[in-house]
């Protein structure tokens, strides 16, 4: 596929980072839970070196009574901070739009896997172009709410 061909839809990154996330807590995601086309879930893991909280606002889609994320970098060759951190320390909390809740991440293998990443494509194309920029295989990590 050329250049001419490619899929990749530059994202809007006007709503980014810190700002992303203070907006979608002051909010419950009316603001940031939309976001390029898309919808948001603001991640909390433990870093797994410091042991402090860390929040990450991240593409998500439904799966059944859990909710998947991609651990995508944009295709960097390596995978982002807050994947180490879920697999050091599985215990998450998770936040779609003014639900917050206790979750067990779990990374998808297999058939699982293709199943999840074939909804997480059509939720957020870009994904597909992500993987001609490395040579990992990037996770597709499975949010299982924790039982109140």
């Amino acid at each position: 596929m050329t250049d001419s061909e490619s899929t990749y839809q530059k994202p809007d990154i006007t709503l980014f980072g810190q700002e992303h996330i203070d907006q979608y807590r002051a909010t419950d995601g009316a603001v940031g839970h939309d976001w390029c086309g898309t919808h948001c879930l603001i991640l909390t893991t433990t870093g797994r070196k410091s042991g402090e909280s860390r929040d990450t606002p991240i593409i998500y889609g439904n799966y059944g009574d859990s909710v998947a994320v991609v651990a995508s970098y944009g295709g960097a060759p390596k995978h982002p901070a807050w994947y180490l951190n879920l697999d050091a320390d599985p215990h998450v909390e998770v936040q779609v739009l003014g639900d917050r809740f206790k979750a067990t991440a779990r990374t998808a293998e297999g058939d699982e896997r293709e199943k999840v990443w074939k909804i997480m494509t059509d939720t957020w194309p870009n994904y597909d172009e992500y993987t001609k920029r490395t040579d990992r295989i990037i996770p597709v990590v499975i949010l299982d709410r924790d039982p109140s």
